[in-house]
């Protein structure tokens, strides 16, 4: 069953997702027991207060459906790479290029402006008709940097099924949350119980 939840509802950050939004990006569908589904992209409304939230939009950016849409399918993208580097296996064509055509989609570089009262001055291009565009390259810039990146290595999925979400490792742990360690201890302890009876 998929619920439709606004940023303060869901699950603390998995480690990791402070230092790479593009973590946290992959992490906003959450796979909960009993089968049900949190998805902090699931309604435009949503999409944008996870992009407001997270510094990739203003508050009154009015994210629509097909923007909501784009955001998921990028998110799916990353999330089938990072399943790649977790399981060293090779990564989807369709992933990686899904990923780089969102890095083209905006100016790499800031532009030459003039100001008649102030002069020249540089800034990138940031008009309202392009907000998802940057967005989408950032969270795409910013996962291809973790996949590369020294911290690539520390990459791992949540060892607590159901959940499906991915974190930095640091030191022995491998649950993305306190819920999922509680849990996995829990499945630990009545496994235990069972073979002693």
């Amino acid at each position: 069953m998929l619920e439709i939840v606004t940023a303060d509802a869901a699950p603390e950050p998995a480690p990791g997702a402070d230092a790479y939004p593009a973590l946290d990006f992959a992490n906003s569908a959450v796979d909960l027991p009993g089968g049900h589904v949190i998805d902090l992209l699931g309604t435009p409304e949503s999409a944008n207060e996870w992009l407001t939230a997270h510094g990739l939009a203003p508050a009154d950016a009015g994210i629509r459906e097909l923007c909501a849409a784009q955001l998921r399918s990028l998110r799916e993208q990353i999330r089938t790479l990072l399943a790649a580097r977790v399981d060293d296996v090779p990564a989807l064509p369709t992933a990686l290029a899904a990923i780089n055509d969102a890095l083209l989609r905006t100016p790499a570089v800031a532009l030459l402006h003039w100001d008649r009262s102030s002069g020249p001055y540089r800034a990138a291009p940031h008009p309202t008709t392009q907000i998802l565009e940057h967005a989408l390259a950032a969270l795409a810039d910013n996962a291809a940097e973790l996949l590369t990146g020294p911290d690539a290595e520390r990459l791992t999925a949540c060892g607590s099924p159901p959940c499906t979400r991915f974190l930095l490792r640091h030191g022995r742990r491998q649950w993305c949350s306190t819920r999922c360690g509680d849990r996995a201890r829990a499945a630990r302890a009545y496994a235990r119980r069972t073979q002693q009876a």
